[in-house]
C-alpha cells in the first residue's frame, strides 16, 4: 500500500508520519509510534487549515478546538494516548498480577485516549478506529479494580488479563500495516523513530540517511534508499545495515565539509 501521493506537501508529511506510526505500533514499538503520531499532529495543528485558518489545538482531555482540522488533531492525540496506554499495559510480568500502579496508569491513558477518540467516526485516513476504542474501553474497565485486594496470586484471576493488555492490530483500508506496506515517505519517517527504539543504529544517523534518500530521488541513485528500506524490513540484519548506513552518512558529511572548505 503506497499512499504517499497527496494534493499538497503538507498532506504528504502528515500521511507519512501517520502511516509510519501505524507500522511501528503494529511492530510493538509503541512509544516510537507515539512520536510519529505527535509529529503528524504537530504538522496538522501548526499548518493552515482547509479554510485558511489556524488548525488549533486540543486540551489534554479532548476539549473544544478551533479550526476545521480539529478532528484530525483530536484523533492523532487520541492515538498517541493509546500508544502510551499500550506502553503502560506492557510493563511488568503479565504471567502474574499486574501491579496496581501499572494497571492504573494503563487504564488512565486508555480512558484519556477513549475520550479523545469517541465521536470521531469509523475511520481516520483509512485506519479503523473502533478496535482502538474497544481496547481502550477494556483497559479502562480493568483499571477499575486497581487498589483492591487481589487475594493470593494463585487464587484470584488477574482482572487485567493479557487479552486486555495486548493492543489491537491496526488496519488501514483493511490491511494490517507493517514495514513492508510502507511507501518511501512513510519508510523515511519511520526509520529514525525505530532507531531510537532499538539497539541498532542511532536516530540522528537514520535521520541524516532519510535526508540523503530524499536527495536521491530523481538522480538514478538508490543506494541509501534501499538501505533504509532494508533497515526496517530486515530486523535480523539490522545492526549490519545500520553500520552500512552510517558509512554512507559519514562519507556524505566528509564530502560536504570538503566542498565547504573550498569556499572559505
Amino acid at each position: 500500500m503506497t499512499r504517499d501521493a497527496r494534493d499538497d506537501a503538507g498532506g504528504e508529511t502528515v500521511d507519512a508520519a501517520f502511516e509510519a506510526g501505524v507500522a511501528l505500533f503494529n511492530a510493538g514499538h509503541v512509544l516510537a509510534a507515539r512520536d510519529r503520531w505527535e509529529a503528524a499532529r504537530s504538522a496538522v495543528a501548526d499548518g493552515p487549515a482547509a479554510d485558511g485558518s489556524d488548525a488549533g489545538e486540543v486540551d489534554d482531555v479532548g476539549g473544544a478546538v478551533d479550526g476545521s482540522d480539529a478532528g484530525e488533531v483530536r484523533v492523532l492525540r487520541g492515538l498517541a494516548a493509546a500508544a502510551t496506554a499500550a506502553d503502560r499495559a506492557g510493563d511488568g510480568d503479565r504471567s502474574a498480577h499486574m501491579r496496581d500502579a501499572e494497571r492504573s496508569d494503563a487504564a488512565e491513558q486508555g480512558a484519556r485516549a477513549l475520550t479523545l477518540l469517541e465521536g470521531t467516526g469509523e475511520a481516520y485516513r483509512g485506519l479503523a478506529l473502533e478496535p482502538v476504542r474497544e481496547w481502550c474501553r477494556r483497559l479502562a474497565a480493568a483499571g477499575d479494580t486497581a487498589g483492591s485486594d487481589p487475594g493470593p496470586v494463585d487464587a484470584t484471576p488477574d482482572p487485567f488479563a493479557p487479552s486486555d493488555a495486548d493492543p489491537p492490530t491496526l488496519r488501514i483500508d483493511g490491511v494490517a500495516v507493517g514495514f513492508e506496506e510502507l511507501g518511501l515517505a512513510a519508510t523515511l519517517a519511520a526509520a529514525p523513530a525505530l532507531a531510537a527504539a532499538v539497539d541498532a543504529g542511532e536516530e540522528p544517523t537514520l535521520a541524516a540517511a532519510a535526508r540523503l534518500a530524499r536527495e536521491e530521488r530523481g538522480t538514478g541513485r538508490t543506494q541509501v534508499t534501499e538501505l533504509v528500506f532494508a533497515y526496517l524490513r530486515r530486523p535480523e540484519a539490522r545492526p549490519q545495515i545500520a553500520a552500512r548506513i552510517a558509512d554512507h552518512v559519514d562519507r556524505d558529511r566528509r564530502e560536504r565539509r570538503d566542498v565547504s572548505g573550498l569556499f572559505e
